[in-house]
């Protein structure tokens, strides 16, 4: 299994959410690829760049040599692109912010794993869990 981590599922797993870290520490050993996307280590380090929170930051940097940073590609904008003209044709919207990190998730084949389902769940061929549910 590929799984891509949305900035609240790292936001948790920086806190030591049990349930998240079970769940990842569990996809570890099962031996599944867990990456970043491109577009959350953007939110992630805009966010140690406004706050000092040295601890977070170093354990974020012990993150990323496990689960590595993924790189935006054109397959991915143009996939975004057309997710968006679906949806505003469908009069609906999704964040761009959110709506580049699934279109990085259904191109690279990831199931992302977020506590904003609801933020996800219009876009037609993305995957998603939700390793928080619970707590």
């Amino acid at each position: 299994m590929r799984y891509a981590l949305d900035t609240n599922t790292i936001i948790r797993f920086l806190r030591d959410d049990p349930f998240v870290r079970q769940k990842f520490d569990a996809a570890v050993a099962r031996g599944d690829e867990i990456i970043i996307p491109p577009l959350v280590h953007y939110e992630i380090r805009r966010g140690f760049l406004c706050k000092s929170v040295p601890k977070r930051e170093n354990s974020y940097y012990i993150l990323t040599e496990r689960c590595p940073v993924g790189e935006v590609s054109a397959k991915s904008l143009e996939l975004g692109a057309r997710i968006y003209a679906d949806l505003y044709k469908a009069k609906r919207t999704v964040a761009d912010m959110d709506l580049l990190i699934a279109a990085f998730c259904i191109a690279g084949g990831c199931t992302l794993v977020t506590g904003n389902v609801r933020h996800f769940e219009v876009i037609n061929g993305l995957m998603f869990e939700d390793w928080a549910a619970g707590s």
